[in-house]
Formats: structure tokens, C-alpha cells, sequence
């Protein structure tokens, strides 16, 4: 017991006993620098040294780009394109076995080895059967609406009741003197009817309003598109009661006369008729008095 007493105050003793570090300049001896150590203070410095430079180069490789060149770690960037060389390989691959089944079923061809398959006739025309008879063309009754719609909308069959060109007729917008006749060298494509001022314009017969609006020089314009490639042209109106797009009867009031438009003199109709993109004079077809 008594030389175990002695051995661990040794120790001790080593461990704090204080030791002196002295820097001196080698032609003088002058002193510089003087630090008073102990063998645990080195020792303690020495391990927390080690543990800090442990932990920066840790982080240092952890979080910066530096572990790309450790064997082993790999970035996002490289994971990305190795996963996209992947799919974009497993496709290729994909490619190169239909092409082969393709070059494959090309050969057999040229080298006249396909296979001949015995067709049975009646087997064939029975399946067909069989099908036709699943399939139900019996329409339903929102089809039958929506096909009567459509007949209706269509702007080729607008005439419900007129079913061939025989029948088809023309009704006098208004009923008044010509002021000006259907003249093809003067290029008046048209007949000017004398009316007073709000006398209902009426369509020539049915049709759709494919134009609608107010121009300078002829005032509000209507332009009735009908069945036969007929087209109908009304200007110098004072007022339209019609739309682009609606649907008219013959007959129904579309405008009100009257003296609009810087090329209109006083008030009046200014009708044309136009078949297929040719001009016709109205007055071989209506009688306007």
C-alpha cells in the first residue's frame, strides 16, 4: 500500500508539474517568447486540436463538393444522368429487339418461309354475325333530339317546307317605286326602292344573318345568306332588329328604312341579290310594287 502511494503522487506530479517553453534569438540569447506548460495542458490541447480537425474535415467533405472525389460518394447531378443513361438504355434496348422481330419477319418474307393459315369461310361470316348482333342501332332519344337541332341550325337546309328549287320563292322586301333599275355597266348591282323613313325591311324569304352592322357609306347593312347559294343584300337602314347569326322566316322584319350612309340620297331600299357570287337583277324574280 505505501508504494502504490508514492507511484500515483509520481504520476501527478509528472502530470502538473510546469515546464517552461522559451524562445530566444539564436545570435543575441535574447528571449522572445515564454509559455509556461504542463504535460496536461499539452495534452489537452493536443485532443481538442485533433477533435476540432477531425470535425472541420468531416463537415468540409460533407457539405461541399470535395466527396465527389472521394471513392465511393457520387452527387445529384451525376445520380440524376446515371438514372436518365438507364431509362434511356432499357430503351434502346427496347428498340433494338423490335427492330430485330421486324428484320426477322422481313427475311421469313423474302425468303419465302411465312407460314399459310387455312381460312374458314363460314366460321368468319358467323363471327361477323355474332358482332352485328351486340351492337344496338336503335338511337336513343337525345340523338333524335340533337339531330332534328342540327337539321334545323343548318344553314343549307333552312327550308323546312321547300324541298326542291321548283318551289323555292321570293317575297318583296317593301313595296314601293324604283328609283333606280339593276344596271350592270353603271356597276349598280342593285334596285333602289323609294320608302318612307321606318317602313319595316322584311327577309326576301329564309335564311341566316351572316352580317349585321353599321358601315359609313351605306349605313346599317343586313346580309341574309340563303338555300341555292342566294344571298340578299339590304342597306341605308335606319335601325336592324336582327343579329349576325340568327335564324329568319320569309317575310320577318330584319331593319327599318331609312336615309343612312354618306352615299344615300333620301330614303330608300337598297336590295341585291347575288347567286353563287354572281350578281342577278332583282326585279326578274320580285315584284316590288
Amino acid at each position: 500500500m505505501n508504494t502504490k502511494k508514492p507511484e500515483k503522487r509520481k504520476i501527478k506530479r509528472k502530470l502538473l508539474d510546469k515546464y517552461r517553453l522559451v524562445i530566444l534569438n539564436e545570435h543575441t540569447f535574447e528571449e522572445r517568447l515564454s509559455i509556461k506548460l504542463t504535460r496536461l495542458n499539452v495534452f489537452v490541447l493536443a485532443s481538442l486540436s485533433a477533435i476540432i480537425l477531425i470535425a472541420g474535415t468531416t463537415m468540409l467533405i460533407a457539405f461541399t463538393s470535395l466527396k465527389e472525389y472521394i471513392p465511393g460518394y457520387s452527387s445529384a447531378s451525376l445520380k440524376k444522368k446515371a438514372t436518365e443513361l438507364n431509362y434511356k438504355t432499357d430503351s434502346l434496348q427496347q428498340v433494338i429487339m423490335l427492330n430485330d422481330r421486324y428484320y426477322a419477319s422481313i427475311k421469313k418474307v423474302l425468303q419465302g418461309e411465312v407460314s399459310t393459315i387455312d381460312f374458314s369461310r363460314d366460321s368468319i361470316i358467323q363471327a361477323v354475325k355474332i358482332e352485328a348482333s351486340e351492337v344496338n342501332f336503335k338511337p336513343t332519344a337525345e340523338d333524335s333530339l340533337l339531330r332534328q337541332k342540327v337539321d334545323k341550325e343548318d344553314k343549307y337546309n333552312l327550308f323546312e317546307s321547300a324541298t326542291s328549287a321548283s318551289n323555292f320563292i321570293l317575297f318583296p322586301p317593301v313595296n314601293g317605286t324604283i328609283s333606280e333599275l339593276y344596271n350592270v355597266k353603271n356597276k349598280h348591282f342593285a334596285v333602289d326602292i323609294v320608302v318612307a323613313k321606318g317602313t319595316p325591311i322584311k327577309a326576301t324569304a329564309d335564311g341566316i344573318v351572316v352580317f349585321a352592322e353599321w358601315t359609313a357609306n351605306t349605313g346599317y347593312v343586313v346580309i341574309l345568306e340563303h338555300s341555292y347559294g342566294l344571298i340578299s343584300v339590304y342597306k341605308h337602314n335606319s335601325a336592324l332588329t336582327k343579329n349576325q347569326g340568327d335564324l329568319v322566316k320569309a317575310g320577318e322584319v330584319i331593319a327599318t328604312a331609312g336615309n343612312a350612309g354618306e352615299l344615300s340620297t333620301g330614303p330608300h331600299l337598297h336590295f341585291e341579290l347575288w347567286n353563287d357570287g354572281y350578281p342577278i337583277n332583282p326585279t326578274n324574280f320580285i315584284d316590288f310594287k
